[in-house]
C-alpha cells in the first residue's frame, strides 16, 4: 500500500489514548509517518480534557484503560458540544461480540483488534476520517442550500391549474431543462423531463395535492436531453378558492444531484468494503437478520459460511501489502462466482430494498469473509457451496508476476439448527472454522455442540494463561543436549510447561492459544529470564555452567525493543550472552525474513547464538541461508522417528549434516529415541543429539543430578568419524 499520506489526511489532528507507553509510540510513529498529528493521553480523564482543548479530527481509544474504561471515555466524549460526530476507533484486544457490542452502544464509530498490523490501522483511520469529511460537507451543503431558498428564492414556479401553465424563473427552468417563457409553458412540457421510472409516481404526488393534501415533498430523476440526468427535490403547496376548488400550485425546486451523490457514497462507506466492493460487517449482518426474518415464515434453511484464508499473512508480508490486497479483491471474485448464479450478489452495487432471498458475500476484515445461503430448502446444500469454494482457492492466483496458493478454512453455521439470531449464527460459524483451523487447516466443518464446549475450554486457559505469569505457575524442564563423542552434556533446550492447579498442562494444549492471543511474546520474556536467572544460579554455586536454548516466537524478533530486552537480561545477571541460545522455528523464520534478519544480526553480533528449529520441515532457501547469522541446525524429530538404514529419512539426515557442515554450523537432532537412530545420525556426522534415549526433559534438580552423574548410553562408534565443525562467530 502507498505509504504517502492523501491529500485529505495531511495535518489531521489525531487523539490516541492509551495506557501503555510502547503501544502509544508505535501508533503515532506510524501515523506520523502517514502525514497525521497526534496527541497523546495516558487515561480517559485526561483524553477529556484533550479533546474539549484541541477538538482532534478523529480519537483512537484503548477499551481496556485503569480507572475511567474506553467505553465510558467513549461516552463522555460523545456528551460534549463537538463530540458527537467525531469518529472514535475503538482499539481492543478483544474480539468477542460483547466487546464489539459495547463499543458501538457507547456511541464508537468503529472498533479494530489491537496487532502489528499497524497498516491496517493507518488504512482505518484514513477510512473515517474521509467518510467524517463527507459528512460535515453535506451538512454545510445543506446550510447553504437552505439559505439560499430563504434569501433567493431559487427555482421559483407557479402552476396555474385552471390553464394548466406552469410560470416559472430562469433557475428553475434550468433544473427542469425547458426553455424560459414569461407567459409560461404547458405543465406537460414543465414535468416533462421527469424520469420516465418517476413519472407515474410524480403524477400521483401531485393528484394528491390538488386532491385535498396541504403540501407536497419528493425528489424525482430529470431527465436532460444531452441524456444526462439530475436530481431535483420539489417543495410544494397549493392554493384553493373559497369553493375549494384549487386555483394555483407554489413551488420551488433543488437540484440535489451533489447532495444525493454524497449521501450514497456515505451509505457506500458505510455498508460496503472498500477494498473489494464487497458488502462490509454491517450490511452483511443487516442481510442476515432479514434472511432470518423471511426462514421463519417460510420455514426454510439460513447457511452462513465463514472463512479465513490459511497462509494469507505469509503472502501478504513476503510480497507487500499491494500484493495482498490483489490477492483479496481475486478471492473476492472467486467466492461471488462460487454462488448461485440465479441469485444476486451484493457486490459494488446500491443497496436493494429487500436482500432477503439474495446469497451474499462479505468481507468482514482482513482474511475473514462470510458467505451468506439464504431461502435453503437442505442445509446439506450449504457444504456443496463450501465445497465448491475450496475447489476454487486451490487454482493458483497470479500475483505480481508469479504463481501464489492459499487455502480457506470454512465453518458452517445453519439457521434454525445452530442459532436462531444473527449473533448466535455468526458465533457458531467461528468456532466451527476455528476448528478446521485445529485440525490442519484447509477444510470445512458444519458446527455441533462438542466444538462449542470445545471453545469454551480453549477461552478458559486463555483467560487463566493471563494470570499464569504473575501467579508464578509456569516453570522450565530441562532437556539435556548429549555430545556422543565425548559422552558429555554440552547444553540444555529448556521447554515451558504450565502448573496449573494439580494439572502439569503440556504444551501443545497452551503454546497455540499464547500464539493467538499474543501472550506468546510474554512467555518468552519470561522464559529468557529464567533461562538467565539459571546460569547465574549454576554460576554463583560452583557448578558447571551450561548453555541454555530457549524457544522464541518470530514475532519477538519484529520487536523493536527485543534485542535490547535480551541485552539487559543477560547483563543484570551478569551472564554471558554466548551461554544463550535463541530458536527460531525455519517456517517462521522465512516468512518474516525481512522483519526478523536486523533482530538476527544484532543478537549475532551481541554474542548470542541463534538456531533453526524443526529444520527441514520449512522452505528454507540456501542462498538466504548462507547469510543469515545462525549457529545450529537442528533436525526435526519428524527425520529421526522412521530413521533406518536405506530410508528416505536418512538420505534427508545425511544431506542436512553435510549442508552444516558446508555452512560451518553446528547440527543437532532433536527427538532421538533408540540406539539404532543415535548410531545412524553418527555415522552421517550429527554428532550433538537430545531426545527420550538420553533424557526426558527434566526439572533442575534432576538435571543437576544427570550433569553429574556424567553417564549416556553406550553408542557404537562410527566406521569413518565425520569431525563435527565448530562454526566462528561473525
Amino acid at each position: 500500500m502507498d505509504g504517502g499520506a492523501p491529500k485529505g489526511n495531511r495535518n489531521a489532528l489525531v487523539l490516541v489514548v492509551d495506557d501503555e507507553p510502547l503501544s502509544r509510540l508505535m501508533t503515532r510513529i506510524m501515523l506520523e509517518e502517514h502525514g497525521m498529528k497526534v496527541l497523546e493521553a495516558c487515561d480517559g480523564i485526561v483524553a477529556l480534557e484533550q479533546f474539549i482543548e484541541h477538538s482532534p479530527g478523529i480519537v483512537l481509544l484503548d477499551a481496556l484503560m485503569p480507572n475511567v474504561d474506553g467505553f465510558e471515555t467513549c461516552r463522555a466524549i460523545r456528551a460534549t458540544a463537538s463530540g458527537r460526530h467525531v469518529p472514535i476507533l475503538m482499539l481492543t484486544g478483544l474480539d468477542d461480540e460483547k466487546s464489539v457490542a459495547t463499543a458501538y452502544e457507547a456511541g464508537a464509530s468503529d472498533f479494530f483488534v489491537k496487532s502489528t498490523h499497524w497498516t491496517l490501522l493507518v488504512q482505518r483511520c484514513r477510512y473515517l476520517l474521509r467518510a467524517a469529511r463527507l459528512r460535515a460537507d453535506l451538512v454545510r451543503s445543506e446550510s447553504r442550500v437552505s439559505k439560499a431558498q430563504r434569501i433567493a428564492r431559487l427555482g421559483i414556479w407557479e402552476w396555474d391549474v385552471v390553464e394548466s401553465r406552469v410560470y416559472a424563473s430562469v433557475e428553475c427552468c434550468e433544473l427542469l431543462d425547458i426553455e424560459h417563457a414569461n407567459n409560461g409553458v404547458l405543465s406537460a412540457i414543465a414535468w416533462g423531463g421527469v424520469h420516465p421510472t418517476d413519472k407515474a409516481r410524480v403524477k400521483g404526488c401531485f393528484d394528491r395535492l390538488v386532491s385535498g393534501d396541504k403540501d407536497a415533498r419528493f425528489d424525482c430523476e430529470i431527465l436532460r436531453r444531452d441524456g444526462s440526468t439530475r436530481v431535483i427535490h420539489v417543495d410544494a403547496e397549493v392554493e384553493f378558492d373559497n369553493a375549494g376548488k384549487p386555483l394555483t400550485i407554489h413551488g420551488i425546486t433543488q437540484d440535489i444531484t451533489e447532495r444525493c451523490a454524497a449521501e450514497s457514497q456515505i451509505r457506500h462507506l458505510a455498508n460496503y468494503d472498500s477494498l473489494t466492493g464487497l458488502p462490509n460487517r454491517r450490511l452483511f449482518r443487516e442481510q442476515l437478520s432479514a434472511a432470518v426474518e423471511r426462514a421463519k415464515q417460510t420455514k426454510k434453511n439460513v447457511a452462513v459460511l465463514f472463512l479465513d484464508l490459511d497462509n494469507f499473512k505469509r503472502i501478504n508480508d513476503t510480497l507487500g501489502h499491494h500484493t495482498g490486497d490483489a490477492l483479496l479483491r481475486e478471492c473476492a471474485a472467486r467466492l461471488t462466482g462460487c454462488l448461485r448464479l440465479s441469485d444476486a450478489v451484493a457486490r459494488d452495487a446500491p443497496i436493494p430494498p429487500s436482500t432477503d432471498e439474495a446469497d451474499s458475500v462479505a468481507r468482514l476484515g482482513g482474511d475473514e469473509f462470510t458467505v451468506l445461503l439464504a431461502n435453503l430448502d437442505h442445509h446439506t446444500y450449504a457444504d456443496t457451496v463450501a465445497k465448491r469454494i475450496l475447489e476454487a482457492l486451490q487454482k493458483p492466483f497470479v500475483l505480481s508476476g508469479r504463481e501464489c496458493y492459499v487455502s480457506g478454512s470454512i465453518g458452517v453455521s445453519v439457521f434454525p439448527r445452530d442459532g436462531d439470531d444473527v449473533d448466535s449464527i455468526l458465533r457458531t460459524a467461528d468456532i466451527a472454522m476455528y476448528a478446521v483451523k485445529d485440525d490442519g487447516r484447509n477444510g470445512l466443518r458444519s458446527y455441533t455442540p462438542t466444538l462449542d464446549l470445545a471453545a469454551h475450554q480453549r477461552l478458559d486457559v486463555s483467560n487463566a494463561l493471563h494470570r499464569a505469569i504473575e501467579r508464578n505457575e509456569l516453570c522450565l524442564r530441562y532437556q539435556p543436549q548429549i555430545d556422543t563423542i565425548s559422552g558429555r552434556v554440552i547444553a540444555a533446550e529448556a521447554l515451558m510447561r504450565w502448573q496449573r492447579g494439580d494439572r502439569l498442562v503440556p504444551p501443545d494444549e497452551f503454546i497455540p492459544i499464547a500464539c493467538e492471543t499474543g501472550m506468546i511474546l510474554a512467555l518468552g520474556d519470561w522464559a529468557i529470564h529464567e533461562a538467565c536467572r539459571q546460569i547465574a544460579s549454576w554460576r554463583d554455586a560452583g557448578q558447571p555452567v551450561l548453555p541454555i536454548a530457549v524457544n522464541i516466537s518470530a514475532n519477538a524478533f519484529q520487536s523493536p525493543k527485543f534485542v535490547q530486552k535480551v541485552e539487559d537480561c543477560a547483563r543484570s545477571f551478569g551472564v554471558e550472552p554466548e551461554l544463550l541460545e535463541l530458536e527460531i522455528t525455519e517456517t517462521l523464520l522465512m516468512q518474516n525474513l525481512k522483519q526478523t534478519l536486523p533482530a538476527l544480526e544484532m543478537l549475532s553480533e551481541l554474542g548470542v547464538r541463534l538456531s533453526v528449529d524443526d529444520f527441514g520441515t520449512g522452505y528454507s532457501s540456501l542462498s538466504y541461508l548462507r547469510k543469515l547469522p545462525i549457529d545450529t541446525l537442528k533436525i526435526d524429530r519428524s527425520f529421526v522417528r522412521e530413521l533406518y538404514e536405506g530410508s528416505d529419512d536418512e538420505a534427508i539426515v545425511s544431506a542436512i549434516a553435510a549442508l552444516a557442515r558446508a555452512l560451518d554450523m553446528r547440527v543437532i537432532a532433536e527427538g532421538v529415541e533408540t540406539a539404532a537412530q543415535a548410531n545412524l545420525l553418527k555415522v552421517h556426522g550429527c554428532f550433538l543429539m537430545q531426545g527420550y534415549w538420553f533424557s526426558h526433559p527434566l526439572e533442575i534438580n534432576a538435571f543437576n543430578k544427570f550433569v553429574a552423574a556424567d553417564s549416556m548410553p553406550t553408542l557404537e562408534p562410527p566406521p569413518n568419524p565425520v569431525l563435527p565443525l565448530h562454526r566462528k562467530r561473525r
